[in-house]
């Protein structure tokens, strides 16, 4: 006997169990004849995550392997992340996560009704991330303190975390950080059958009184001073693909959904679904969490000089817009994608304006009547003054793009814009800032007496040296370089550069070709390039298809210039493309 299943659209997703049942004679009898999962199809016309584009669904579905961009605006960096969703058990370790967060907003899970609607779903997913008292499935360090756990930076893929989640009994991981958990969520959503995609925004704001405002304090040195609010370097989100039937979409669309649990100003909640084309309107009313959303790609930056800790004065500065640029891996290519237009329009244009004004209204009660000028009005009010109504422009450009044990060269280009000698003092420093916007250690500063003629330009150049900011940079490869004036000279000028350190190379080699279930070998080579000895050096291998697990080999004290190599042997268990992942550690990074 053949027998064919067809479930309906409107299945609820899970495991089934068939069973047959045959009478014959007056007798009856009942035999198991396996079991069966039942997902969402983005295959099927009839389904709410229905995705028209072959391409879109072989990116967004099938592909376990993709890529994670970090760093800031202006140096963008990327490293490859398994999402693994086909590996052996990874879709029964997705289907306990819907049954340990069934009771997320449904309060019982006794008809599983909810399992055949990809919002909830997806809401439910995005909660058991680590938003769960006890049962999420990573948890993020608290004041950056990971000695309890793994390194947040160190995992390469998504199958690792959730066999650990899963064999802990569901306790959660230690530790994680945005990009780690939006990945996970993606591999967790794509094992289901919901086309997802990481989403990374470069200055990202995180204020808890104003929505719409971020502050950023800083001492007469340059320091950042550690305030409420924290202007994140970049942060990573996930985007899934999904009719709103909620909101009366007949057609799928991408659906914003955050993971990490963020203040709001009623405690820490992660976010989503949030249709994406909504918060580009300022639709804030149509949608979970819309307001959030918003602010987190419109918020306005503001910059204070605090004085002996009591008066905070404004500074003129070019301060760059939250939100500046939001991307995700491209389509059946290994570079990025810009989709900040998704989330909202051309800085500046008339529907930019439209939109923000909608949802100013929105946010702010009290300007639900006012009209586009006064609103206009009091946002100018709370912006800083260009550094141009000074008479002087100033920015900081890099020299070179530096490398672990190499210096920092940077010139500092200033410009008299009036007819009028300017004579300024500046003070100048540099401190290690979190991907997450938490200030840390200040390891250089320095004072400048600066003379500009008639509309002089001018380079200084500037040099930060690898055994000034070497001992203090650890797993934090961000630093902010500043430059202030001094504030008893009259008018306070600022200009702020950040720069990333890049990670030395880890190289690859096949030394023999792939075959499946044939024994292949690589040479993996790393050198130190530090005038010193790296210690504790750890080498962790990864591949989905090609390992069954993570492999770690120790390699211990590296000495300067020293190279390591080491070969390594795996056994291809399944067909298909595959990427040998080397995640390099040691007492520095």
């Amino acid at each position: 006997i053949n027998i064919s299943v067809f479930p309906p659209s409107n299945a609820c997703i899970g495991r089934y169990i068939l069973n047959m049942q045959i009478t014959s004679c007056g007798h009856t009898y009942q035999r198991c004849l396996g079991d069966f999962y039942v997902l969402f199809n983005p295959w099927c016309a009839d389904d709410p995550v229905y995705l028209d584009n072959q391409a879109h669904r072989e990116e967004y579905v099938l592909n376990e392997h993709g890529i994670l961009y970090e760093g800031v605006h202006k140096h963008v960096t990327s490293r490859p992340w398994h999402f693994g969703q086909f590996e052996d058990g990874i879709l029964d370790i997705c289907l306990k996560i819907l049954d340990m967060g069934a009771s997320y907003r449904h309060g019982s899970d006794r008809d599983h009704c909810w399992r055949n609607d990809p919002v909830h779903v997806s809401m439910v997913v995005n909660h058991m991330i680590s938003n769960h008292t006890t049962n999420s499935i990573m948890k993020i360090p608290e004041n950056n303190d990971y000695l309890k756990g793994t390194k947040p930076f160190s995992w390469n893929g998504s199958v690792p975390i959730l066999q650990q989640w899963y064999n802990g009994r569901c306790r959660p991981v230690r530790y994680g950080y945005c990009g780690s958990l939006a990945s996970v969520m993606c591999t967790v959503m794509r094992s289901l059958g919901i086309p997802s995609r990481v989403v990374t925004n470069f200055c990202f704001p995180c204020s808890i009184e104003n929505p719409l405002g971020i502050n950023e304090i800083f001492d007469g040195t340059g320091k950042n001073l550690c305030g409420k609010d924290k202007l994140w370097r970049y942060h990573c989100w996930n985007e899934s693909w999904m009719a709103r039937r909620d909101l009366n979409q007949c057609c799928g669309d991408w659906q914003c959904l955050d993971p990490t649990p963020l203040e709001t100003g009623r405690g820490l909640a992660c976010s989503g679904p949030t249709w994406v084309r909504s918060i580009r309107e300022g639709e804030l009313d149509l949608d979970y969490d819309g307001h959030h959303v918003f602010s987190r790609v419109n918020s306005n930056y503001v910059g204070w000089l605090s004085q002996n800790n009591a008066k905070k004065t404004k500074f003129f500065c070019d301060a760059w817009p939250c939100a500046q640029r939001l991307i995700t891996k491209s389509v059946g290519s290994e570079q990025f994608e810009d989709i900040t237009g998704s989330y909202k329009y051309e800085l500046g244009s008339v529907k930019n304006k439209e939109a923000y004004y909608r949802a100013y209204r929105r946010i702010h009660p009290g300007y639900c009547n006012a009209s586009n000028c006064h609103i206009e009005r009091e946002l100018s009010s709370l912006k800083n003054p260009f550094l141009s109504d000074s008479g002087i422009n100033m920015r900081l450009k890099m020299a070179n793009c530096p490398m672990y044990g190499e210096d920092v060269q940077l010139h500092w280009l200033l410009e008299n814009l009036r007819s009028e000698n300017k004579n300024m003092k500046f003070n100048l420093c540099a401190q290690i800032i979190t991907y997450s916007g938490c200030p840390m250690d200040q390891f250089w500063k320095d004072s400048v007496n600066v003379t500009l003629g008639p509309r002089e330009v001018k380079k200084i150049p500037l040099c930060i040296s690898y055994s000034q900011y070497g001992p203090y940079l650890c797993d934090h490869n961000i630093m902010k370089v500043v430059a202030v004036s001094d504030p008893e000279c009259g008018e306070v000028l600022m200009v702020s550069r950040d720069i990333v350190i890049n990670r030395p190379p880890v190289v690859v080699k096949l030394l023999s070709q792939p075959r499946l279930k044939v024994p292949c070998t690589a040479e993996i080579s790393f050198c130190n390039p530090l005038q010193e000895d790296m210690k504790n050096c750890i080498m962790t291998l990864e591949g989905c298809g090609l390992f069954k697990e993570p492999m770690t080999i120790d390699l211990g004290t590296l000495a300067s210039n020293q190279q390591a190599r080491t070969i390594v042997e795996f056994t291809p268990y399944r067909l298909g493309s595959h990427r040998l992942l080397a995640n390099f550690g040691c007492h520095k990074f």
